[in-house]
């Protein structure tokens, strides 16, 4: 694993403006509200041979106690415990605070290196001289930075990496990404926390408490998982701009970078509205998907209780009706370890390729059994044959005489042949009907090219 260097500060200095500026993108939300970074988020880092994670943190206020500062305390806290170095951020601007030797004093407490970062000096002019007023922190030299212009920041790593210890990072391009998503409330943090086995991320009833995209790895055997937890989706008539809004942005971005995405239901509520059009986006960017229906140890249940539940939840999410599901208990850990299971499942289907032969040995047999539709005037669809073109998700190009003769009941009854006898459990599988002219115009194509 990475070294970590935890970025600490109150609220509103531009902390994460900082682990953008530091981490090289624009992952961390950035919005002029105090409270809007909450969890603590890991963004890859590197500077000249090093490679490291900067944990970006909430705003730390040690003089209240209402709502989600405490959480945010301890999410600093478990920062520091992981992290080589830490680096405080402070407001250039505004000189030290109060709040500023609160958590000066708190920091020296702990056991990890700490770097002052003095932000918001644009001024290269200036920036010595704001920097200076905060030797009285008493934490060592500060470094006057600007995290939207990136002055100083060269300086800052050159320290910061002395302090970091030589690791060989794992092979990212053997992480599967698993997108955790839902509406709020249906257990998405406690549910990253059932995986991690630690408090990764604040859980709390209030809605929307997750607000960034929370990532985290997990090892089993040889395998690494990417596990991120986004913020709760709600409908979009309902979302102010703001941090809600940049936080489901965030979510789709997961989505669409996933290999899987495990959609979390609530099983008291059961699949909504949302959820449906959740299912649709899914299926639309071509991921696997696992349903993972969480507070099941909440639901009264019979004998016939998980059959009944299974069908009313296939009848609303036919988006992903291919979809594994688990019925699981984030709170107790009931069948919590299974989703790892489905996670590889969908993962080798979403990643499968089949040969020519056997895609057209299926299509033999299911246009025996059904032969394609004729319309009135006596034209007749056919099939002259298929091949898989890509994967992830598989795809299959079919060659007939004119798409327009094949209804979508004989559509969707060539794929579930094909999902019968060849599997594909867990992904979408694309089909895409191509007409005699497009078949001719590609041979000339590549006639043409051969000539050549």
């Amino acid at each position: 694993m990475l070294p970590v260097v935890a970025i600490i500060g109150r609220p509103n200095v531009g902390k994460s403006t900082l682990v953008n500026r530091l981490a090289g993108g624009r992952d961390a939300i950035v919005h002029d509200q105090p409270g809007v970074t909450r969890d603590r988020t890991y963004r890859p880092g590197f500077w000249q041979d090093r490679e490291f994670q900067v944990v970006d943190t909430g705003g730390l206020v040690f003089d209240d106690d209402t709502e989600f500062l405490p959480y945010i305390r301890e999410q600093a806290l478990a920062a520091l415990t992981e992290a080589s170095v830490a680096i405080f951020v402070v407001d250039g601007q505004a000189g030290p605070t109060d709040a500023d030797q609160e958590i000066a004093s708190w920091l020296r407490q702990q056991s990890v290196p700490v770097m002052i970062a003095v932000n918001k000096c644009e001024s290269p002019e200036l920036g010595g001289a704001l920097a200076a007023q905060f030797w009285e922190l008493g934490l060592g030299e500060p470094y006057p930075v600007s995290g939207i212009h990136g002055n100083g920041t060269g300086d800052l790593l050159d320290v910061v990496i002395a302090h970091l210890p030589e690791t060989t990072p794992a092979d990212a391009r053997d992480e599967i990404r698993v997108a955790i998503v839902g509406r709020p409330n249906v257990g998405k943090s406690s549910l990253l926390n059932a995986f991690v086995g630690e408090s990764r991320a604040i859980v709390s009833p209030i809605s929307g408490t997750t607000r960034d995209a929370i990532d985290m790895q997990v090892r089993r055997g040889e395998q690494i998982y990417r596990l991120v937890d986004t913020a709760g989706i709600r409908k979009k008539k309902s979302v102010d701009y703001g941090p809600e809004f940049f936080g489901i942005n965030r979510a789709f971005k997961a989505i669409r970078r996933a290999d899987v995405v495990l959609l979390v239901i609530d099983a008291v509520d059961g699949a909504t509205e949302q959820d449906q059009k959740l299912a649709g986006r899914i299926a639309d960017e071509g991921r696997a998907c696992v349903l993972v229906v969480n507070k099941w140890d909440a639901v009264e249940k019979d004998s016939h209780t998980v059959y009944t539940y299974d069908r009313q939840l296939l009848g609303r999410l036919y988006f992903v009706e291919w979809a594994e599901r688990v019925y699981v208990s984030a709170l107790t850990g009931q069948r919590v370890p299974k989703i790892l299971d489905l996670i590889d499942q969908a993962v080798m289907q979403h990643r499968r390729r089949v040969s020519t032969s056997v895609v057209n040995e299926v299509l033999a047999e299911a246009t025996g059994w059904h032969t394609p539709p004729t319309t009135r005037q006596g034209r007749q669809g056919r099939i002259y044959y298929g091949t898989q073109v890509s994967s992830r998700p598989p795809t299959i190009a079919l060659f007939v005489n004119d798409p327009k003769l094949f209804g979508d009941n004989y559509r969707r009854y060539i794929e579930r042949q094909f999902r019968q006898n060849l599997g594909f459990e867990g992904t979408p599988l694309r089909l895409l009907w191509r007409g005699k002219k497009v078949r001719d115009m590609e041979r000339a194509s590549a006639n043409r090219a051969t000539k050549v």
